[in-house]
């Protein structure tokens, strides 16, 4: 009985210190991921890219016929040691598609680690941001600069 006694404590101290990630589900996902905009797919692409670029991220790839803009954050990274070189960046894309004579854009963010050791050993863990108040933000800012684009034309 003493045992357990001592074990309780050590067990709820463990325990309450670990943290978990809220879970969502996909609809719930795709809810904060997504929004639409009164503007034409053109003015939303220009925003979505503008926008990116704002929060410095470099463009990898973007196509207006498809609606595909694919960025990268710039790479923060170095040696960490007994694991070795660590890379991490942030990854987006963005999907921005006419939906019911309004401009819908889905956006996609995931913060990727790569790590190499000495040996030749890598690894990467890339991890999906599902935190609302981050694509909240940045919606925000995408309708400011759709707003702009409206009406400097």
């Amino acid at each position: 009985m003493k045992k357990l006694l001592l074990f309780l404590p050590l067990a709820f101290l463990i325990l309450g210190c670990q943290t978990t990630d809220q879970q969502y589900s996909s609809l719930e996902i795709q809810a904060f991921q997504s929004q639409q905009f009164d503007c034409e797919k053109k003015v939303g692409f220009a925003s979505v890219v503008s926008v990116f670029q704002d929060y410095g991220y470099i463009i990898a790839s973007a196509d207006l016929d498809t609606g595909l803009v694919s960025a990268n954050s710039p790479t923060d990274g170095g040696l960490v040691l007994f694991v070795g070189n660590v890379m991490k960046t942030q990854k987006a894309t963005a999907f921005i598609e006419t939906f019911g004579g309004k401009t819908k854009i889905r956006l996609n963010f995931v913060d990727a680690t790569e790590s190499s050791s000495g040996y030749g050993m890598k690894s990467q863990n890339d991890k999906p941001i599902t935190d609302p108040q981050f694509y909240t933000d940045i919606f925000s800012k995408i309708g400011d600069a759709i707003f702009i684009r409206q009406n400097t034309e």
